[in-house]
């Protein structure tokens, strides 16, 4: 059996103030374009269709579409919900929907019901597991903690369970929207640390032929039966170097796995350029950046005089400008977000502590404090993004 296997579509997402709907487009239509003549005989999406709970119309409107296009092909589509997305929301119709063939599981309950699909070497179950949110769905799942590792192993039991009760020899698929450890993550993703922890180990998939991930940006391999498959399109500039991509996975009658990468089209490269702006205005080996879309890093001990107007002359398509000037990390003309810059919201917490008390940091019982209030506001947030 022949799956298409993608994630992390983020339809409404724009790239610093660019709209991408155009760009996601192309990617919609090259993937029903693959699934059309690869003949895929499955489309797997592993979470994360929108960019945020409430979408704009014109990403449900492009849902709505693809939908209809995957239906048109009498190619089946199983799908979860990310942790951008609405659970609640994305599942409204699903039962009209599966008649279509297309299968939205956002029920965390349901993680152990699999979408039964057939070829000539006998049954697939294929189980969708949606994003679960640790203290949101401790309770139903049974799990003994709520963290990540406990509601995702919890429910990998029950798909196990399920799957001991069917006919000898049904492979087995699992979608999940999680944080493996061993994958690469990018600038864009959301954090969904839970008690200074966010991943979770790659065996709690044992037992299954495939396991198709989404969350993390990248197109990774953790093991051959643990795949990302990322996001078709970069979203942040840390994914400059990723080659966007789809899993194309063939499991074959005795389940075992086979996979290829499929390009996913690219609107415009991205590029980072760094040095003093008269060097980039001038360096000749940049020429091949000249159509990318541009995060320039200024090095210069002073700000030069329109920066933006100046590089945009030469890069059109110049989107982000950091200045970073070439002297000592502490010192202080460095900026409030430059001193920020890639730590995190527990680590800027402690920081303030030790600031306040002239360099006496957090304790471990204050640290523990510190955690859990960023996770109770975390969950808030997110309950009332999917509150009706």
């Amino acid at each position: 059996m022949r799956f298409l296997h993608t994630s992390d579509w983020h339809l409404g997402r724009s790239f610093h103030r660019v709209n991408l709907l155009t760009a996601q487009r192309t990617f919609l239509d090259h993937l029903v374009e693959t699934v059309r003549t690869r003949d895929v005989d499955a489309v797997l999406v592993a979470g994360d269709v929108y960019d945020r709970a409430v979408p704009p119309l014109a990403a449900v409107e492009l849902f709505d579409e693809a939908l209809h296009r995957l239906a048109g092909l009498d190619v089946p589509t199983v799908m979860i919900s990310g942790n951008h997305d609405s659970a609640r929301r994305l599942g409204v119709g699903s039962g009209l929907l599966r008649r279509a063939g297309i299968h939205l599981h956002t029920d965390p309950a349901a993680c152990d019901t699999p979408v039964l699909l057939e070829d000539a070497h006998g049954p697939v179950a294929c189980y969708g597991l949606p994003y679960l949110e640790p203290a949101m769905v401790r309770a139903t799942l049974g799990a003994a903690r709520a963290d990540h590792a406990a509601v995702l192993g919890a429910a990998m039991d029950r798909v196990r369970a399920d799957l001991a009760t069917r006919p000898a020899g049904t492979r087995s698929v699992v979608l999940a929207h999680a944080f493996v450890t061993g994958g690469t993550p990018s600038d864009s993703e959301r954090d969904i640390t839970v008690g200074g922890v966010a991943s979770v180990p790659a065996a709690v998939f044992a037992g299954v032929d495939y396991a198709a991930l989404g969350h993390l940006h990248g197109c990774q391999t953790l093991t051959e039966r643990v795949r990302y498959s990322g996001s078709p399109l970069a979203y942040s500039f840390s994914e400059a170097t990723h080659r966007k991509s789809s899993w194309l996975v063939d499991l074959d009658a005795d389940g075992a796995v086979r996979a290829e990468r499929v390009d996913c089209p690219v609107p415009r490269p991205l590029a980072r350029i760094r040095g003093p702006l008269a060097q980039l205005l001038d360096d000749p080996e940049l020429a091949r950046h000249e159509d990318s879309w541009i995060e320039a890093t200024l090095t210069d001990g002073s700000r030069p005089a329109e920066p933006m107007a100046r590089l945009s002359k030469r890069f059109p398509h110049t989107l982000s400008l950091v200045f970073d000037p070439d002297e000592a990390p502490d010192r202080p003309s460095a900026s409030y977000a430059q001193r920020l810059r890639g730590r995190s919201d527990q680590e800027i917490a402690e920081d303030f502590v030790a600031h306040v008390r002239s360099g006496r940091g957090a304790d471990d019982a204050e640290r523990a404090e510190l955690r859990s209030a960023l996770d109770e506001v975390r969950i808030t947030d997110l309950a009332a993004e999917v509150a009706p």
